[in-house]
C-alpha cells in the first residue's frame, strides 16, 4: 500500500506495487557554493579545513537553510535563510560548517518525517559531493545517530537510477557495480550537543516564520 504523508511526496517504485516517500531540500548544496562565491575562493578546500578547526555548533550558530524556500517537510516557498547566533567573533569557517550542520539538520529532519509516516530506515548511504570529503558525512552522522555508508563513486542519484533500471530490465547483478564498504559512524561525544542545537534549529523556522514571510513579499514586490 501507498505510504502517505502531508509532509513528503509518495512515488511507486521499480516493481509494480512498490511505493516509497521521496522528499528534497531545495538549497542544501547551493548554500555551500553560495558561500564559496561570496568568500572569494575558487573550490571548497580552504573553507572545509577552516570548517574542520570549527567545533561542533560552530560556536554557537544554528542555520536555517532556507535559502531558496523550502521543498519538504515543511513545504514553503516563502521560506528563507536564517543565521541565528551570529557575533563579531564568528569565522568564515563558523560559518560553512553552520551550513553543513544545517543541511545535517535537515536530513534529520525528513529521516524523523519518513519514520513517522511508517517508512523503516534499515540502510542510509551518502552520495555526491558532499561524500567526497570527510567532514559532511561526518556532521550528519553525527547528527543523526546513524551509520552511513559512503560508495566508492559518489556520483549521486543518477548513477542509482542507472543500476536500478538495469537491475529491473536485465536481471543484472549490481552489487559490485559501486561498492559501499566505507563506513561513516557517529562520534558518541557529539550527540549531545547535536541533539541540543536540533531542537533550536526545529524551533527557528516558527519562530521567525511570520518576519521572514513578509521579507520574502517584500523581495517579490
Amino acid at each position: 500500500e501507498p505510504i502517505v504523508s502531508r509532509a513528503m511526496w509518495p512515488t511507486a517504485g521499480i516493481t509494480p506495487d512498490s511505493y516509497t516517500l521521496a522528499g528534497g531540500m531545495a538549497a542544501s548544496g547551493a548554500i555551500t557554493g553560495w558561500l564559496r562565491d561570496l568568500t572569494g575562493e575558487k573550490d571548497f578546500s580552504a573553507l572545509l579545513d577552516e570548517a574542520t578547526q570549527s567545533p561542533p555548533g560552530a560556536n554557537g550558530l544554528v542555520m536555517l537553510p532556507y535559502f531558496s524556500g523550502e521543498r519538504s517537510p515543511v513545504s514553503d516557498a516563502s521560506a528563507r535563510g536564517v543565521v541565528a547566533g551570529l557575533t563579531l567573533s564568528h569565522t568564515r569557517g563558523d560559518l560553512y560548517r553552520a551550513a553543513l550542520e544545517a543541511a545535517a539538520y535537515g536530513v534529520r529532519h525528513h529521516l524523523e518525517t519518513l519514520e513517522s509516516a511508517g517508512l523503516p530506515l534499515d540502510r542510509v548511504m551518502a552520495v555526491g559531493g558532499g561524500a567526497q570529503h570527510d567532514l559532511w558525512p561526518q556532521i550528519v552522522s553525527d547528527v543523526t545517530g546513524l551509520t552511513q555508508q559512503i560508495p566508492e563513486r559518489t556520483v549521486g542519484a543518477s548513477y542509482g537510477g542507472a543500476m536500478m533500471a538495469a537491475q529491473l530490465a536485465h536481471g543484472t547483478d549490481t552489487t559490485t557495480w559501486n561498492r559501499a564498504d566505507h563506513r561513516c559512524v557517529p562520534d558518541p561525544a557529539h550527540r549531545a550537543r547535536y541533539d541540543e542545537l536540533y531542537g533550536l534549529y526545529r524551533e527557528l523556522y516558527p519562530a521567525t516564520r511570520d518576519i521572514v514571510h513578509s521579507l520574502a513579499r517584500m523581495q517579490r514586490s
